[in-house]
């Protein structure tokens, strides 16, 4: 699999569903949710504990994740990382999400996940 020869378009209907899906996990803090689309590498940082202590932190500061606002999808050979503006329920300003996608056992996975 190239990312390189995929379109922008192509590249975001694989990589939002997966993103609205781990937005909402985090949001519901549903572990086995939220990775089921992770590589083996990004399920062995994010574990449940992990995931528990991050969402319970952000939620009680920022609130939960609103809307999110395309700003680039970056391709390489062997991997894409989308980029949106990410917005919050409890505070003002725009923050950063982003996914790396990869294609492993005929799967599109995560191998990255960040929102800052």
């Amino acid at each position: 699999m190239n990312f390189q020869e995929l379109s922008e378009k192509e590249i975001l209907d694989i990589a939002t569903p997966i993103m609205d899906n781990l937005m909402q996990a985090s949001t519901d803090i549903d572990h086995p949710k939220h990775v089921q689309d992770f590589t083996d590498r990004a399920k062995a940082i994010v574990t449940k504990e992990h995931l528990e202590w991050v969402c319970e932190k952000y939620q009680s500061e920022k609130g939960t994740w609103g809307k999110r606002e395309l700003v680039a999808v970056l391709k390489r050979p062997d991997s894409a990382a989308v980029i949106w503006k990410q917005f919050c329920s409890k505070v003002e300003g725009e923050y950063v999400a982003e996914i790396v996608l990869v294609h492993q056992n005929g799967r599109f996975l995560v191998d990255h996940a960040m929102v800052f």
